[in-house]
C-alpha cells in the first residue's frame, strides 16, 4: 500500500513536523523565497526531456500540468536540460505560469550524455540567461541559480555577473547549487543569495553544513537527488517504517527531508504520472520522533 492522492489533497494542505512529545506534525507548509512564498515540495523536471527530449511531448507535458494542479508551485529546470528543451517545454505546458516559480539554471553545460562541464565565464552567464529569457518567455527570471562554480574563473567575476543580471532587472533572485558554506558566505558579499541547490537526501548528508547554515538564515535548500538510490534506498529498516506508515520508501525518504528543516524544498522528478501522484502525498506523511530516531541508523552517511 502506498499513500496515495486524492482528488482534495492539494499541497496547501500538508503539514510539516514540528518535535513535540507524541507524533510530530506539520504546521508550516509554505516558504519564502526572497518575496517570492512557494510550497515546500516542488518538482523537478530534468526527466521530462533527459538529455534530448522525445518527438512527442504530450506526455511529458501533462506531466508538468498535473504537478501544477496537485498544487506543485516551485517547477526546478536547467538550460543543460535537453540542451534548453526543457525550459521551452515548461513554457509550452505551463506559460504564462499563474503562481508558479520557475527556478531555472546556467554556468554548467553538457555536451554529451555522460559529460558535464562548469562555464561561469561572466559573458557565457549572460548569454544564457538570455537564452533562457527568451526560452521560458519571460522578461525576468525568478530565480537564476549557478548550475556550478567554475573553478577555472575566478568565482567573484561569476558572482559578479549574476548580481549585474539582477541589477539590470533579468533575474529577480540568485540562487546557488553544490556549494560549501565558504562559497556561500563569499557569494552573499556579492549578491542576496535565497537558495542553494546541492545533493542531499535521508543518507547522503555530506552538505549537511551547508543545510544548517540556511536553515540558519533563512535560505532556501533545495536537495537534488532528494530520494536515495543504491543499496539503502531499498534497505529493511527503510521498507519496514514505510510498510507501518502505508507508504512506499520513496515516500518515507520525502517526508523525512520535510521534517529535517523548514528551509527544506524538495524537487522530486519523474516523467510518470502516477510516480508524481505518489510523490506529491508524501507530503501527507506524519512521522513521530520514534520513525525519526530509527531513521537516524540511516543517516549517518556523509
Amino acid at each position: 500500500m502506498k499513500v496515495s492522492v486524492s482528488i482534495q489533497l492539494r499541497l496547501n494542505h500538508f503539514r510539516y513536523v514540528v518535535p513535540g512529545p507524541d507524533a510530530v506534525r506539520m504546521n508550516q507548509n509554505r516558504l519564502k523565497i526572497g518575496e517570492l512564498e512557494v510550497h515546500r515540495l516542488g518538482f523537478g523536471a530534468m526527466r521530462l526531456t533527459g538529455y534530448r527530449p522525445a518527438a512527442d511531448r504530450s506526455d511529458a507535458i501533462r506531466v508538468a500540468r498535473r504537478a501544477v494542479e496537485l498544487g506543485v508551485d516551485f517547477v526546478d529546470t536547467a538550460d543543460a536540460y535537453g540542451v534548453g528543451a526543457n525550459e521551452e517545454l515548461l513554457a509550452e505546458a505551463l506559460h504564462p505560469y499563474d503562481g508558479v516559480l520557475i527556478a531555472t539554471k546556467v554556468g554548467h553545460t553538457r555536451p554529451s550524455p555522460r559529460e558535464w562541464a562548469p562555464c561561469g565565464r561572466p559573458e557565457y552567464l549572460r548569454q544564457a540567461t538570455e537564452l533562457s529569457l527568451r526560452r521560458l518567455r519571460v522578461e525576468r527570471i525568478d530565480l537564476l541559480q549557478l548550475h556550478r562554480v567554475d573553478p577555472a574563473v575566478p568565482y567573484a567575476d561569476q558572482l559578479a555577473a549574476l548580481a549585474g543580471l539582477v541589477a539590470e532587472g533579468k533575474v529577480r533572485h540568485i540562487g546557488l547549487s553544490e556549494v560549501s558554506v565558504e562559497q556561500l558566505v563569499e557569494a552573499r558579499r556579492f549578491v542576496d543569495v535565497v537558495s542553494v541547490q546541492n545533493r542531499y537526501n535521508l543518507t547522503d548528508r555530506k552538505h549537511e553544513a551547508v543545510l544548517d547554515y540556511c536553515t540558519a538564515e533563512g535560505i532556501a535548500f533545495v536537495p537534488w537527488v532528494p530520494i536515495a538510490h543504491g543499496e539503502h534506498a531499498g534497505s529493511q529498516l527503510l521498507g519496514m517504517i514505510a510498510a507501518e506508515l502505508g507508504a512506499t520508501a520513496a515516500q518515507l525518504s520525502l517526508a523525512w527531508l520535510l521534517h529535517r528543516s523548514p528551509v527544506m524544498l524538495p524537487i522530486p522528478g519523474t516523467s510518470s504520472l502516477e510516480h508524481l501522484e505518489e510523490n506529491v502525498a508524501a507530503a501527507a506523511l506524519e512521522l513521530t520522533p520514534d520513525h525519526l530516531a530509527r531513521l537516524a541508523a540511516l543517516s549517518a552517511v556523509g
